[in-house]
């Protein structure tokens, strides 16, 4: 459960004003200040308590949007995403400086120093387990790792990248080699859809932090990865997201649109060779909840959520999210 009391704080830092959770493991006890806290649970179709119901099943065939195109099943959903990824795979990290101006460097090394990988009192330090979803390429797991080992000097965390699109995994896998040896024995891939994962793969209850970043708008069912995040992870964890989000000052908001629509596309083409993948990429963000929805659906999920429940970044172009497991 290493590192869990820092997570902890992290997942409360985001808000911030009053009740508290304690709890005691082995002969410590823990105290963890959670502010206006609340755990959602009120709609039996998304309960956390049966995170693999025959409901799951059947959604397979409900039907959702991608992008602005609704009546889409989420089977269609998922094989065109893949498409999509499968066409930016190589040209991943350019896509998002395209459609952050850059920014989400900043954004992903500030999500993962909120998180405090790695973080331990104990001597010799205890060992973390990190779950990152839709982290084929490797930018939140390779920060995850650098600062475990070298900010905190605990090498005994292991982060699993899992990612359905295997596209992206080989770019992650071939990313990986150029890291130190010592942190690439602590990395592992798997392939695996976010919304159903394999619990022979994952087992539930064997997660301390479950992290995805710019990834979960694609998802054809939100609420079910929300429930696959809760499963795994262990009680006290935390699930945290980084995400593409909505901007909150309307002037800023009218600008940032015309440059999403009007240049994004239109510089995938010319850059890339591939305006719609582009398209589709800035309307997905445009069709992503609202902060306040998105806290709620995690609510709704099992989670417990602390004071707002998110961090806007720059303005909302992004917002973190984090919401713990109960203990």
């Amino acid at each position: 459960m290493a590192a869990r009391p820092s997570v902890l704080r992290a997942a409360v830092r985001v808000g911030r004003p009053s009740c508290s959770y304690s709890s005691s493991s082995g002969s410590s006890s823990r105290h963890v200040r959670l502010f206006t806290t609340t755990i959602r649970n009120q709609r039996p179709e998304i309960s956390s308590a049966t995170p693999h119901s025959p409901g799951d099943h059947a959604s397979r065939h409900n039907t959702t949007h991608f992008g602005f195109q609704d009546g889409i099943s989420e089977s269609e959903k998922t094989e065109r995403v893949a498409n999509v990824f499968r066409s930016v795979a190589e040209s991943y990290d350019r896509m998002n400086d395209l459609m952050s101006f850059g920014w989400h460097r900043i954004w992903k090394d500030h999500f993962v120093s909120s998180l405090n990988p790695g973080l331990s009192s104990s001597i010799p330090p205890k060992p973390q387990r990190i779950l990152d979803v839709a982290g084929g390429t490797g930018d939140i797991a390779f920060r995850m790792l650098h600062h475990a080992h070298n900010v905190n000097a605990n090498p005994s965390v292991h982060v699993t990248i899992s990612d359905i699109n295997s596209s992206m995994l080989a770019v992650g896998k071939q990313r990986s080699a150029s890291l130190p040896a010592s942190q690439q024995a602590s990395l592992s891939f798997l392939e695996a859809d976010a919304t159903s994962i394999p619990p022979t793969l994952i087992p539930s209850n064997s997660i301390d932090l479950y992290t995805v970043a710019f990834g979960i708008r694609n998802f054809a069912n939100i609420p079910a990865a929300l429930r696959e995040a809760h499963r795994v992870l262990k009680p006290g964890g935390v699930f945290a997201c980084l995400e593409f989000s909505k901007v909150t000052n309307p002037a800023f908001d009218a600008v940032y649109k015309r440059w999403s629509f009007g240049a994004i596309p239109l510089i995938g083409q010319l850059v890339a060779g591939d305006r719609d993948s582009y398209q589709y990429l800035v309307e997905s963000i445009e069709r992503f909840p609202t902060q306040h929805e998105f806290r709620h659906m995690i609510e709704d999920a099992g989670f417990a959520v602390g004071g707002q429940g998110w961090e806007d970044l720059t303005g909302g172009v992004a917002a973190i999210h984090k919401g713990m497991k109960p203990l």
